[in-house]
């Protein structure tokens, strides 16, 4: 005989997703930082809610579904990075929240260049003759 007891309902609130989502995706090798974008701090200035950088989440009551804006490091696969960063997400989302992750969309907005690269793209002298 099984019983099965429930005490109420569990809601995990859509800025805990977010956040999570956020942490796993700079965990990922080969992604240098999230993208707000200019829409994301224009709703953060008007609504004074805590927005969190480069994610965008719905949550249901056992599914969620992600969006990430990322910006890569210059020199990676990026169809590599993309893919290794949709597994972390949906692996940290899932475990941590026990929400099915239904899917994960990405949307790369820029490349980031290591210190070395930009000084050499950037100076002046070092032209191809």
């Amino acid at each position: 005989m099984s019983e099965e007891i429930q005490t109420g309902l569990i809601r995990i609130s859509d800025d805990v997703v977010a956040t999570i989502a956020g942490l796993a995706a700079l965990e990922t090798p080969g992604i240098a930082d999230m993208s707000g974008g200019i829409s994301e701090g224009l709703a953060k200035r008007l609504s004074g809610k805590n927005v969190q950088k480069g994610v965008s989440v719905e949550v249901g009551q056992v599914e969620t579904a992600i969006d990430l804006r990322v910006i890569v490091n210059y020199g990676s696969k990026i169809h590599e990075v993309c893919r290794d960063l949709q597994e972390n997400v949906r692996d940290a989302v899932e475990n941590m929240t026990g929400l099915t992750v239904v899917e994960v969309n990405i949307k790369v907005e820029g490349v980031a260049f290591l210190e070395e690269e930009r000084a050499v793209v950037e100076d002046p002298n070092n032209r191809v003759k």
